[in-house]
């Protein structure tokens, strides 16, 4: 069975900025990423629930963003270490 490619660090890094947890889905690493999006959503929706009623929009969500901006740098690495372990494999 022939291995697949990974894909480009920097398109999962694109992915994972538009839609959290989507880039690790895309590297093939679902359970990491649907993690990520369940605990953005649920954090996000916890941090409204908690916010005083004059915050901002990011003020409102802040628990939602901060696992997001978390969820950026790891699915990047992690796209890096399979493109850098496929070409070690060649």
């Amino acid at each position: 069975m022939p291995l697949r490619t990974p894909p480009d660090p920097r398109l999962a890094l694109l992915v994972a900025a538009i839609l959290p947890g989507m880039g690790h889905v895309m590297i093939g690493r679902a359970a990491r990423g649907l993690g990520f999006a369940f605990f953005t959503l649920i954090l996000g929706w916890l941090s409204t629930k908690f916010a005083p009623p004059d915050a901002n929009f990011i003020g409102r969500h802040a628990g939602g963003f901060f696992v997001w901006a978390l969820s950026l740098p790891d699915a990047y690495k992690s796209a890096r270490i399979d493109a850098a372990r496929s070409k070690m494999r060649q």
